[in-house]
């Protein structure tokens, strides 16, 4: 039984709801589950608060609805927002304190037609490890990730939507690079927002309010002597073109844009109007990550798959197949999941390449060249963690269905 229900449960007729306790609660109940995000939504009769375990979300309890308004408004005040105003959307941090375990909230309030839904983001910097080693990358990607940040120019790209792990996977290469030169190398980021403090690299936050632009901030960055260049973004023709012009004048960038697939970064790139012959000459390399849970270690069992599912696995393999589900316990509170791990897909850039960049050939083009060149896709990825027991085939095609199909 988590906290919550257990405070609700010890309350006798005669005592009201404490919001200032319950929120409390909430919060302590989705650190102690590792949760990464907490919904707190208004619907038709109730509220539901939702943690997202693994990726997905849980739900963890029902309030009465009328408790909505006290329950936003005590939220509001943690993260020192405006908690009259409710028909706009707010944003605001709360401070980590030793009462929820030494984590950061990020709070977002939304305004719907039945009141304010509420999405809290945690960040425990002690479970944050940035270690390269610890990504989960097959040995062969990590080690053509790792070759690709010792060249001393060019553009690095991660490519994914959002919750995939792309800037933990930075954090980790930006971690990386410290380790290995020390003082001698000089960093420098901007992002929106800045996530975490690393040491021994000059961090920047952008303030559109204030004209604080990604563009403004990399003109500016550019006369600060950096080698490295870490950019949260690629979102439009302006700061793609200077990433790019950073990458051809002698500095690693290292950014994320948004794309279908590694090859699909391509194209994304010339709609922002980058020629292919700069194209061609400054990506050294594009990666795909998707974050996919792994079987409980506690439950995880042998499980014949149904064929609907068994289908999608190569026959050949199927015999030394180790076909593993988590049958559910209480250390992975049922789910049969007990961690996250990466999926990924590392596009490194040849000759071969950049002659079908120049040629302005299709993406699906150069996907299949991709692949004749060694590159493993992430659905191949996600087939050999599922032939060893990591993973199911249900937790795959969870994950890749919008990608593959």
């Amino acid at each position: 039984m988590n906290e919550t229900t257990r405070y609700l449960q010890s309350l006798s007729d005669d005592r009201e709801i404490e919001v200032a306790v319950l929120v409390n609660y909430l919060i302590i109940d989705a650190v102690r589950l590792n949760a990464s995000d907490i919904h707190i939504e208004p619907w038709e009769s109730t509220i539901v608060v939702r943690v997202r375990l693994g990726g997905v979300l849980q739900e963890l309890v029902h309030l009465p609805l009328e408790l909505m308004e006290k329950i936003s408004g005590r939220v509001k005040v943690m993260a020192t927002l405006i908690s009259y105003v409710n028909d706009l959307p707010q944003e605001g941090h709360v401070p980590a304190s030793p009462e929820f375990g030494g984590v950061e909230l990020r709070v977002s309030t939304f305004p719907t037609v039945r009141g304010e839904k509420i999405v809290i983001r945690i960040f425990d910097p002690k479970s944050r490890n940035f270690e390269l080693s610890g990504l989960g990358f097959e040995e062969d990607t990590l080690k053509a990730f790792v070759r690709l940040l010792a060249k001393p120019n060019g553009m690095l790209l991660l490519t994914g939507p959002t919750g995939s792990g792309k800037t933990t996977a930075i954090y980790a290469a930006l971690t990386h690079l410290v380790k290995c030169h020390g003082p001698t190398i000089s960093i420098s980021t901007v992002e929106d927002p800045v996530e975490f403090n690393l040491p021994m690299i000059s961090q920047a936050q952008v303030n559109p309010a204030k004209e604080f632009t990604y563009p403004r901030a990399l003109r500016s960055l550019m006369r600060q002597d950096p080698q490295v260049i870490m950019i949260g973004e690629i979102r439009d023709a302006e700061t793609a073109a200077i990433a790019v012009q950073a990458g051809l004048t002698g500095h690693l960038v290292i950014s994320t844009i948004h794309a279908g697939n590694t090859a699909g970064v391509f194209a994304r790139l010339i709609n922002m109007e980058i020629e292919p012959f700069l194209l061609a000459s400054s990506l050294s390399g594009v990666l795909g990550l998707r974050l996919i849970r792994t079987n409980c270690s506690f439950c995880s069992e042998p499980y014949e798959p149904e064929p609907s599912i068994l289908k999608y696995l190569p026959e050949e393999a199927l015999p030394s197949a180790n076909l593993r589900r988590g049958g559910g316990c209480a250390t992975c509170l049922e789910t049969g999941y007990g961690g996250r791990t990466a999926l990924t897909e590392m596009l490194v850039v040849d000759e071969v390449i950049r002659d079908a960049v120049l040629q302005k050939l299709p993406t699906r083009a150069l996907q299949e060249i991709a692949i004749r060149q060694g590159m493993q896709t992430l659905w191949q990825n996600g087939i050999r963690r599922v032939l060893r027991g990591e993973t199911t085939m249900e937790e795959i095609l969870r994950v890749l269905a919008a990608d593959v199909f």
